[in-house]
């Protein structure tokens, strides 16, 4: 009895031990078959998510943040989706995410006022889905950020209820520090899981 026991318990941490190491490469093949590689192949969606991606020391977005920002209007521009979310922190003062994409998209942009929501809580990936459903009622979106960040986005959002697919924002040449976010990004999958399945926080509702 004890030596099944034992081998009950060494077939389950086994189990865990594989589901722990693969499910970087699930979440990444899953949320890689939603994303779309042409503008042209995007049916219409109500709502563009667009995730912060930190701004500079004079407010304005930083690179990664700008060029999601530019793919978001692309899409607007292109009558693709009605509005657009921008998700950002804005927990220390003089740090405000939100308004920088908000300023981006009106003034360089010339997206309307009206067709953008802000989001002030957007710390992460998973508060930013999570506040997408919950607070604004988003029940459909495309989501924009760079390829390396598209498949855990789409994962998190589809798994909080939102029926999602994604464009990606990626610069062909780069960004400062793009070696370092990709490989967080394994680490981040991880954590994605953790918070779904698991820990399910609710300070961001």
């Amino acid at each position: 009895m004890k030596k099944k026991l034992i081998m009950a318990v060494a077939i389950c941490v086994f189990l865990v031990a594989i589901l722990f190491f693969v499910s970087p490469l699930i979440v990444y093949q899953w949320g890689k078959n939603q994303i779309y590689s042409d503008i042209d192949d995007i049916p219409h969606y109500e709502v563009a998510i667009v995730f912060g991606a930190g701004i500079k020391d004079d407010g304005t977005p930083s690179d990664a943040l700008k060029d999601r920002l530019e793919t978001a209007a692309e899409l607007y521009d292109a009558g693709l989706v009605d509005t657009i979310l921008v998700s950002g922190d804005n927990r220390f003062e003089n740090y405000d995410e939100p308004t920088a994409m908000y300023e981006y998209l009106i003034g360089t942009e010339g997206i309307p006022a009206e067709n953008i929501v802000l989001d002030y809580a957007g710390r992460r990936t998973y508060d930013t889905c999570v506040r997408a459903g919950e607070v604004f009622g988003v029940e459909e979106a495309i989501l924009v950020t760079q390829g390396f960040h598209l498949p855990r986005a789409i994962f998190t959002c589809t798994a909080l209820g939102i029926d999602s697919a994604g464009y990606s924002a990626t610069n062909e040449e780069g960004y400062v520090f793009g070696k370092y976010y990709k490989i967080r990004e394994i680490a981040a999958i991880y954590k994605a899981v953790f918070d779904i399945y698991i820990m399910e926080p609710d300070w961001v509702r």
